[in-house]
């Protein structure tokens, strides 16, 4: 009898253990946050600091512009507006953001990778060769070509890219689920960072000459 009362006692406490472990909630505790830059005006939570939910206006929940194409005139071609909520306050502890996407005729977005949120995206013009690797070991390419009107998922964290292989300039608008979802370029990230990584280490990683390192450092 002992037995089977420490045996549901010791169950009873690894399944409280599991759901303290696993209890948290991501979503809005309340019906608005809006970001505010003065603390001493705010109440802190998740994100950034709320703003009294009584002074809340509509143009905190508004942003203007998305229609107008981004500058590509850059080495990749591409350029990418955002709408976080650095842009639109009212996204605060709301778990999303929007990003509209220029590409010029075979205009790439790097290899990069979003740490805090999960991508979908949606092609309006041209024609897409998009793609992403999942982990190790695997490190298996999972890629499709999009052309108008597809839509495309890219998983949370792993490392994705986009690729205009059309003549003309193609457009897509993505949502990410986070207000502020991170980018990390592959590329600027390693041979870009500030300092800059050993290159005899980053030569060993990738199994190049230090003078390849170096060079594509000098050019990150």
């Amino acid at each position: 009898m002992k037995k089977g009362v420490s045996f549901l006692v010791t169950v009873a406490l690894m399944a409280l253990a599991s759901s303290l472990a696993s209890a948290f909630d991501p979503s809005p505790l309340q019906d608005t946050c809006v970001a505010i830059d003065d603390p001493k005006a705010a109440v802190f939570v998740n994100g950034k600091f709320c703003k009294n939910p009584n002074l809340t206006v509509a143009e905190d929940f508004f942003f203007q512009g998305l229609n107008i194409p981004g500058n590509t005139e850059n080495p990749l071609g591409f350029n990418v507006t955002t709408v976080n909520v650095d842009q639109i306050p009212g996204l605060n502890t709301l778990g999303i953001s929007l990003v509209r996407i220029d590409y010029a005729p075979y205009g790439q977005n790097p290899p990069h990778t979003h740490p805090r949120g999960t991508e979908i995206i949606t092609v309006l013009e041209g024609t897409l060769y998009v793609g992403f690797v999942t982990s190790n070991p695997e490190n298996r390419l999972i890629s499709k070509l999009l052309n108008k009107g597809d839509v495309y998922v890219f998983p949370i964290g792993l490392i994705h890219f986009q690729f205009n292989v059309g003549h003309a300039n193609a457009v897509a608008i993505a949502a990410l689920s986070s207000q502020n979802p991170g980018v990390i370029t592959i590329a600027n990230a390693v041979f870009g960072s500030n300092p800059p990584i050993n290159p005899d280490f980053l030569a060993k990683a990738f199994q190049l000459d230090k003078k390849v390192v170096e060079y594509l450092q000098a050019h990150f």
